[in-house]
């Protein structure tokens, strides 16, 4: 996997060689583009990156640690470019540890003791007694650079302590505007200074100038003495005298001096003392001072102080130190268990977690405060996702005695797919969660859609510094991530144990679950908890966790998805059930009422609401890609056609009775010549049939095809069998609708016939030369006229379809009457072939392979014409009928269409 940039490469260090806590500047290149993009920084295997300071992408500054290696490579990882390495190495020193008495060339400065933890110095009060002004004036400090006066005095200091001290420096720092006076007064200052170090001890010898001239006379006395007596005897009697005398002369001196060498020697001791209370007083104030710091929150100044004492007199044998010690010991012991304690409370932010390991790491506390804040942390986050769900079922149960307006949506009254689509729209959400939302959304919402926004917005709020937490307690180890699973996992099955709880375990139903569930949400609202779930993984995977911990919430996010179809699916056919309770009747002009189009419309917004749902967001899958799913989908959209197929059913076969016919109307624009359904404000049960016929044709012609497109436009797989089983089915019903028009419309036509054909005691035996076509046929045509008149107000398109089989069910019974009689005279056979030809000529425009063979077969039933007489006559005949009903049959006429627009 490639990489945006390089890998970081140290190619210097400076120093590159120290004890531990040793500031060091790094140099190399491609160190980071900004201190978040830092994440690791090892010095001879150490962790440094708490202490380390992004300076820019070639710089960086930080402290060496207590490292185990004596020598190792400097190690940087940044987020952009992943592990480094290093050209150089650091060389840990191992520094040397000097008792209180052991002899040392260097004194610990504790004028300008600095502070390696917070890099400032500290006003830790001195523990020398050297001056600091030896001039005795007011000091002015000028402004000449640093650097100048460096490269002015090469080699030298303004240190008035140090061995290279140059006067000129120290003066051009501190006095360079001093006047000439001053200056003066401070020569005259440094004097008086000598003179007092001076004065001890010439005051010294002045007191015993006296017992020095006593001495000097005796000696000189006793040289004069021998001198004169010039002999071994005297020189031996001299002798004894002297030894006696200076015997008696000491003791004579250590009886008169005991008292004062005795009160020299008290004095001494404390004098030696006070030297080392004052010396040692930063022990000795040590508990005190550390109980006020700790007061303030000063805790870097207690570890820097606890540091100290403990290289000073951590090993110390003297009792009075190891005393004062244990004291600081116990205060320090209750400084871990407090900062402990403020490191586990919640809730907490990462800086101050970051700051209390630091300080339980440099105060050695056992244990390891980092993982235990990550485990305190853990619980925490687990327990508020769990004191949530059971506050919100709480509030479910006790507002379940109560009509609760969160469940509206959800009830009987449940808006139609139109009004889904307007309100979806309005739960469209930004980058953050409710935003510009008003507060009675959550008065509407059900109860747990309230739960997963409140759910995923704490568990987004939260996890961020858990994380960052973790990355910095981990970087450069090994670590577990049941942690970071365990979150996830509780996240994920609370929210299936609000909304899917059928998903749940037997046995983690009671931990997760608890939801009453009177009715299922409905699939606005499980889109609005997919947009939700969405931006929480979105927040999730910006943090960089690792996309097999998130798994889980894109198996949530598909179920989700795809129960949300379901659900949308079931309520569409509920919605299409009731659509028979919105049919007004109202015909076009072309014979179709609204219901095909509210049908279509019905699928579109359906379809359109589900997009949430069917779109694939980065890192999603299909939800069509299980194959239960396409199998659900598909049973679910045939069962949606089948619905709508039943509906026109029960529209054209409901009694009359059952049907408000109070509202209605057929549209003024179309072209109705007869009126008869504006006149009448009601529909015969044989005009919805039309106009169930009508509405079918349509359906299968474009309704059905439309929404096959938008099925596949959507995704929709087994489009095809959905297709296919619709239209089979509603080629059924149409079937059965028509056999039950024709059954309502050509039974009485055919019926008639016979009778009519007999009536007045006819004979076709015995019967009178033919004037012209009898009654019974007129009347069959003026019936089958009407029939053509009722169709043709409805939908001219099913006229031919109408009056094809009306004329063959005619046809049919007039062949079967023919061939019924057993014989004919001339006459008869002369007056049966003329109104046999009449009809066939009348109604030739809508003939029929069935019904010319049932004219054919009536016509062969018949003598011949023998005579052109007979032919003559009836060609004569024929057209004498139809001139006389001319306008009867006009409607029969190839151009009676054309005739009717114009």
């Amino acid at each position: 996997m490639s990489r945006a940039r390089q890998p970081p490469l140290v190619t210097g260090i400076s120093p590159n060689e120290g004890i531990s806590w040793t500031k060091v500047t790094i140099r190399g290149e491609n160190l980071g583009t900004g201190p978040t993009d830092l994440i690791g920084l090892t010095i001879c295997g150490h962790n440094c990156l708490l202490t380390a300071e992004w300076m820019s992408a070639s710089k960086i500054v930080c402290r060496v640690g207590q490292a185990k290696n004596d020598k190792g490579d400097i190690i940087v990882t940044t987020k952009s470019g992943g592990k480094g390495t290093s050209t150089v190495s650091f060389k840990l020193l191992k520094p040397e540890k000097i008792g209180i008495l052991d002899q040392s060339a260097v004194w610990v400065d504790e004028m300008n003791y600095y502070d390696m933890r917070t890099d400032r110095n500290k006003g830790i009060p001195p523990l020398s007694l050297r001056p600091a002004n030896p001039l005795g004036i007011e000091i002015d400090k000028g402004r000449f650079p640093q650097k100048d006066l460096e490269a002015l005095f090469p080699g030298m200091s303004a240190d008035f302590t140090s061995e290279n001290f140059s006067a000129a420096w120290y003066l051009i720092e501190n006095h360079s505007t001093t006047s000439f006076d001053q200056l003066k007064m401070a020569v005259v200052n440094l004097k008086k200074q000598a003179n007092k170090k001076n004065e001890g001890s010439l005051a010294y010898v002045k007191g015993g100038l006296s017992t020095f001239f006593e001495a000097q006379d005796a000696l000189s006395a006793i040289h004069q003495k021998l001198e004169a007596d010039g002999t071994e005897k005297v020189e031996g009697s001299m002798t004894q005298k002297l030894e006696n005398v200076l015997n008696r002369a000491s003791n004579t001196a250590d009886t008169l001096f005991q008292e004062v060498l005795g009160r020299k020697d008290k004095a001494d001791s404390t004098r030696n003392a006070l030297n080392v209370l004052q010396r040692f007083k930063f022990l000795f104030n040590l508990p005190l001072n550390i109980e006020r710091n700790i007061q303030k929150g000063d805790y870097d100044v207690v570890i820097n102080d606890y540091e100290k004492a403990k290289s000073l007199f951590g090993k110390t044998e003297v009792q009075v130190f190891k005393k004062y010690y244990a004291e600081v010991e116990t205060r320090i012991e209750a400084l871990r268990e407090l900062l402990l304690d403020k490191l586990l409370e919640t809730p907490s932010t990462l800086h101050d977690q970051k700051r209390y390991i630091r300080y339980l790491s440099d105060l050695h506390a056992p244990g390891d405060p980092a993982w235990q804040c990550i485990g305190a942390q853990h619980q925490w986050i687990l327990q508020l996702m769990h004191n949530c769900k059971e506050s919100y079922v709480k509030e479910q149960k006790g507002n379940s005695l109560l009509h609760s307006p969160m469940l509206d949506l959800d009830s009987d009254v449940r808006p139609s797919p139109i009004g889904h689509l307007s309100q979806t729209a309005s739960l469209k959400r930004g980058s953050s969660f409710q935003s510009g939302r008003d507060d009675a959304w959550q008065y509407k919402a059900p109860q747990q859609v309230v739960f997963v926004e409140k759910l995923t917005k704490l568990v987004v709020s939260q996890l961020p510094n858990f994380w960052k937490l973790w990355i910095s307690y981990v970087n450069g180890s090994l670590f577990s991530e049941k942690m970071i699973q365990e979150v996830m996992h509780s996240l994920v099955k609370l929210i299936r144990g609000a909304l899917l709880p059928f998903s749940l375990r037997e046995g983690e139903s009671r931990q997760y679950g608890g939801w009453e569930m009177k009715s299922e949400l409905s699939g606005q609202w499980l889109t609005h908890v997919i947009q939700t779930v969405r931006l929480s993984s979105e927040s999730l995977t910006a943090l960089e966790i690792p996309n097999d911990m998130l798994q889980i919430i894109q198996d949530l996010i598909l179920d989700l998805r795809v129960r949300c179809i379901i659900v949308t699916l079931q309520h569409t056919a509920e919605d299409i059930k009731r659509l028979a309770e919105k049919e007004d009747w109202v015909v076009d002009n072309e014979g179709l009422t609204s219901l095909p189009s509210q049908f279509e419309q019905c699928i579109i917004h359906s379809l359109q609401s589900l997009k949430t749902a069917l779109d694939c967001k980065p890192g999603e899958t299909s939800v069509f890609q299980q194959q239960k799913t396409q199998e659900d989908v598909c049973q679910l959209s045939i069962g949606i056609m089948q619905v709508f197929i039943d509906c026109l059913e029960q529209l054209s076969t409901k009694p009359d009775g059952d049907i408000d016919t109070a509202h209605l109307s057929v549209d003024v624009s179309s072209p109705d010549l007869f009126g008869s359904i504006h006149e009448d404000s009601s529909l015969s049960s044989e005009q919805r049939l039309l106009i169930a016929l009508s509405n079918c044709r349509y359906l299968e012609r474009h309704t059905f095809l439309n929404i096959a497109e938008h099925f596949e436009k959507h995704g929709f797989q087994g489009v095809e069998k959905i297709t296919q089983v619709s239209m089979e089915s509603l080629k059924e019903l149409d079937q059965r609708l028509f056999e039950m028009y024709i059954e309502f419309k050509a039974d009485p036509i055919v019926g008639s016939l016979e009778p009519g054909i007999y009536a007045g005691y006819f004979d076709w035996k015995d019967c009178l030369v033919p004037a012209g076509v009898r009654n019974y046929l007129k009347e069959a045509l003026v019936n089958i006229i009407a029939v053509h008149a009722e169709v043709f107000t409805i939908s001219k398109d099913l006229v031919p379809r109408v009056m094809s089989r009306v004329v063959e069910a005619v046809s049919e019974e007039l062949s079967r009457l023919m061939q019924c009689v057993s014989s004919f005279s001339k006459n008869g056979a002369l007056q049966a072939r003329l109104e046999i030809c009449a009809l066939r000529d009348t109604v030739a425009i809508y003939l029929t392979p069935e019904s010319n063979s049932s004219f054919k077969q009536a016509l062969e039933a018949l003598p011949q014409l023998s005579s052109g007489t007979d032919k003559k006559l009836l060609e004569e005949l024929l057209n004498k009928f139809k001139s006389s009903m001319h306008l009867q049959l006009t409607c029969f006429q190839a151009s009676s269409s054309a005739m009717m627009k114009t």
